[in-house]
């Protein structure tokens, strides 16, 4: 409880994240779904989705729509 109670006060920094993971099956976590791959905080057990071609993980859900958008405008080209 009173790990919790640390982690909701500040929050995780997600210093420590694994390694890229890319899932090729259908049953993705939701972090996977955004791009296919996902890094996971070794602190927190978090999923975030991460993004090869920038090399970084999208946080913000504005990266994550504007991140989309250019993924749809190059899929139509």
């Amino acid at each position: 409880m009173i790990t919790k109670l640390f982690d909701t006060i500040f929050g995780c920094g997600h210093n420590h994240c694994s390694f890229p993971i890319t899932v090729r099956s259908h049953s993705r976590s939701q972090a996977a779904n955004l791009t296919g791959t996902y890094v996971v905080c070794l602190d927190c057990g978090k999923e975030m989705p991460y993004d090869w071609e920038e090399m970084k993980v999208i946080s913000s859900p504005a990266a994550k729509r504007d991140h989309l958008r250019s993924l749809a405008a190059k899929q139509a080209a």
